[in-house]
């Protein structure tokens, strides 16, 4: 009876193979795109957040947004319509001046930054009815929303 065993070991080192050329091709090509190859040296605590959150606003919205934390909480980034970490350190900023929050001013949309943004939208009249849970479920981006809809009337 003859064996299978070589034959598996080509297919499986045929697909091991083809992935790692894949691999390098789209390593190569993004090195290529990336421009002048430049050194950093990363920390941990010199990586900053990356992410964009708009919690459910749209761009229009979040200009409307950004364009209020420009004029009243130090926000000095672009107006794109995308929350990145500088809107959401700005917010921070709000937040923990009137809205407990207490965490740190770090750009990171977390439990904290929603619970504190829920209060606001809470006490404020922008529609939140639900929990002050730091979930930013469909009432809290609604809410969020509203006063973004009068960020855009406003400024």
């Amino acid at each position: 009876m003859r064996s299978r065993m070589p034959a598996r070991s080509l297919v499986t080192l045929g697909a091991v193979v083809a992935l790692a050329a894949g691999s390098l091709a789209g390593a190569s090509a993004g090195f290529a795109a990336s421009g002048p190859a430049q050194q950093h040296a990363v920390t941990a605590g010199a990586v900053a957040p990356s992410a964009v959150v708009n919690l459910g606003l749209n761009s229009t919205q979040a200009k409307g947004f950004q364009r209020w934390l420009a004029a009243n909480w130090g926000y000095n980034d672009s107006i794109d319509g995308q929350l990145g970490p500088n809107s959401w350190k700005a917010e921070q900023r709000h937040l923990k001046a009137y809205w407990n929050y207490t965490g740190a001013i770090d750009g990171i949309v977390g439990s904290g930054t929603v619970s504190a943004l829920q209060r606001f939208l809470k006490n404020n009249g922008w529609g939140y009815s639900g929990p002050i849970d730091g979930i930013a479920g469909s009432g809290t981006q609604a809410a969020f929303a509203t006063f973004a809809n009068w960020c855009v009337a406003h400024y």
